[in-house]
C-alpha cells in the first residue's frame, strides 16, 4: 500500500467556518482543457466615461445626477434587491410553503471618481478612505433597529457578472442573517464557547506556524489560501488581533488592512497580467445590538480563474449535486501567489 501524498492523492478537507467538506483532486490538474475559454478584458479605460452611470457628474438611469465627488461616493441602489418597506404579513399554514418578508437597504459604494482604476491600482491612502466609508456605512446601517446584518462586498469583472467596470462595491443590509453568515456565526459561536478564543485567531496562529499557505503578512493582517479553499486562488484576509467588526480597527490597523487589500489584489492582477476578476466580501459581527466576542473580522476573495486568463473554474455537476471540489491544492496556489510581485504589472518599466 502506497503512502498518502496530499499533492497526488484525492482527499477531503473540512471547512470549520461552514461545517462543510470539500473534495481535493490534485491529480486532475494534469488533464488537458478543451472547454470554454473566457475573453480577457484588455480595453484601456478612460479616467471619466460620459456613458458610465457611476462616474462623477453623470446622470443615472433614474434621472438623478451624481455629485462631482472626489474620493468615495455612496448612494442607495437604484435597482435594489431589498426594500425598506414594512409590510403586514401572515405566515401560511404549511410546512412546504414557508416564507417571510425581508426588509433591508442596498447601497452602492464608488471607490474613486477615476473610472479606470481598480483597488489593485489605488494607493494605500485611497484604500483607507474606502475602509472609512465601509466603517461609516456599517455603523449607520447597523444602528437601525431592524437591521441585523450588513454585508459589504465587491464583484470585479464581467466574468463575475459585474456590468460596470467603474471601481465600486455594494452593501446589502437586512433584517435576517443570510444563510452563509448564519452558518459561519453558529460555528464561530460554538468554537468560542468550547475554547474561549475565536476560531480564526487560533487558525491564524496555526497558519503562521505552518508557513505553507501564507500569501502576504504585515504587523496586523495575514492573507492565506485557506486549508479548505474551494476556488483555485481563493484567499482569506484575517486580522491577527481578534476584533468583531471594522469599527474596532485602530489607525495603524486600518492602514495595515489597506496594505493587505492592495497586496492581494495586485498579486491577483499580476498572476495572468489582467484585471483579475473576483467576488470579495467582509464578514463581521451581526448588528443585532449584542456583543459578539466569537466573531473575528475577515475578508473572503473568491476568484474564478484556474489555468489562465481565459480558463475559469466551473461549479457544476458533482459540485452542484454532491460537494465542492478543486484540483490544484491550496498549498500549490499559495506558493504561486506568494511568489508574485507586489508591484503592479502595469507600472513595470521595460
Amino acid at each position: 500500500m502506497m503512502p498518502f501524498d496530499r499533492n497526488d492523492h484525492p482527499h477531503r478537507r473540512y471547512n470549520p467556518l461552514l461545517g462543510e467538506w470539500i473534495l481535493v483532486s490534485p491529480q486532475r490538474a494534469k488533464r488537458p482543457w478543451q472547454g470554454q475559454k473566457e475573453t480577457p478584458v484588455t480595453v484601456t479605460l478612460p479616467s471619466h466615461d460620459p456613458e458610465c452611470y457611476l462616474c462623477a457628474g453623470n446622470v443615472r438611469a433614474n434621472g438623478i445626477a451624481n455629485p462631482n465627488y472626489s474620493d468615495c461616493y455612496v448612494f442607495d441602489n437604484d435597482f435594489a434587491a431589498l426594500l425598506n418597506d414594512e409590510v403586514a404579513f401572515t405566515q401560511p399554514e404549511s410546512n412546504f410553503f414557508t416564507l417571510q418578508p425581508e426588509r433591508g437597504i442596498n447601497r452602492v459604494v464608488c471607490f474613486s471618481p477615476n473610472h479606470s482604476l481598480t483597488l489593485a491600482e489605488m494607493d494605500v491612502p485611497s484604500i483607507e478612505k474606502v475602509i472609512t466609508t465601509w466603517q461609516d456605512e456599517y455603523r449607520t446601517l447597523g444602528q437601525l433597529d431592524y437591521i441585523n446584518a450588513v454585508q459589504i462586498f465587491e464583484n470585479k469583472g464581467s466574468v463575475m457578472g459585474c456590468s460596470n467596470p467603474h471601481p465600486h462595491g455594494q452593501i446589502w443590509a437586512q433584517s435576517s442573517l443570510p444563510t452563509l453568515v448564519a452558518k459561519t456565526h453558529n460555528h464561530l459561536l460554538q468554537y468560542y464557547q468550547q475554547h474561549g478564543s475565536t476560531l480564526l485567531s487560533d487558525y491564524v496562529n496555526a497558519e503562521l506556524q505552518a508557513k505553507e499557505r501564507i500569501v502576504f503578512e504585515n504587523n496586523h493582517f495575514v492573507v492565506v489560501v485557506p486549508f479548505w479553499a474551494t476556488w483555485p486562488y481563493e484567499t482569506l484576509l484575517i486580522s491577527k488581533r481578534p476584533m468583531a467588526h471594522l469599527l474596532e480597527l485602530t489607525k495603524d490597523e486600518k492602514t495595515a488592512f489597506a496594505e493587505a487589500i492592495q497586496a492581494i489584489t495586485v498579486k491577483y492582477d499580476n498572476l495572468f497580467e489582467i484585471p483579475f476578476p473576483y467576488s470579495a466580501g467582509i464578514h463581521q459581527a451581526p448588528t443585532d445590538g449584542n456583543d459578539h466576542p466569537e466573531w473575528h473580522l475577515h475578508m473572503h476573495f473568491y476568484p474564478p480563474l484556474l489555468r489562465s486568463a481565459s480558463v475559469k473554474k466551473f461549479m457544476v455537476g458533482y459540485e452542484m449535486l454532491a460537494e465542492a471540489q478543486r484540483d490544484i491544492t491550496p498549498e500549490q496556489s499559495a506558493a504561486v501567489l506568494r511568489d508574485l510581485s507586489l508591484q503592479h504589472y502595469k507600472t513595470r518599466t521595460l
